[in-house]
């Protein structure tokens, strides 16, 4: 099977409903992932805007989640450690968690769920921003998976 990554929320290539937008709730959809490979350890997310002006733009970071988790609910908390272990670094808001779309106005962007299959579990302190994740989980990738949703 291979691995794979969907949400309730939306379609794949549709647009992001509104209240996952910094012009709703701004509240993280739900997402879920099957297919990962057997010795995974770990998992890592991270969701990127990779038509912002200034470049690819970090909207969420999320990393160490256990190898038994298949989902990420509706509404995860706005904390550093949740309960789960995973941990969550700044985005390029710099702020902690999720931060949903918010483009200029009258531009539509991909905005980019990617989730990682680690060999092991990172260091809690290793990520902390979207700039630092590719670096920390270099070498460590079992297999990857993503989702995309337009704003």
């Amino acid at each position: 099977m291979a691995f794979n990554l969907s949400s309730t929320a939306f379609e794949y290539g549709v647009r992001i409903p509104k209240n996952h937008t910094c012009e709703g709730d701004d509240v993280s959809p739900l997402l879920r992932w099957d297919g990962e490979p057997k010795e995974t350890a770990s998992f890592a997310l991270i969701m990127e805007d990779p038509d912002a002006p200034d470049g690819t733009f970090t909207h969420w970071v999320v990393y160490n989640l256990p190898p038994d988790c298949r989902e990420l609910e509706k509404i995860i908390p706005i904390s550093k450690k949740l309960d789960n272990g995973a941990v969550q670094a700044k985005n390029d808001f710099g702020k902690i968690g999720y931060r949903g779309p918010c483009p200029p106005k009258g531009e539509e962007h991909r905005y980019y769920f990617r989730i990682f299959a680690l060999k092991k579990k990172l260091p809690f302190e290793s990520i902390q921003n979207g700039t630092d994740f590719y670096q920390a989980i270099n070498g460590l990738v079992l297999d990857r998976a993503e989702y995309m949703g337009k704003y």
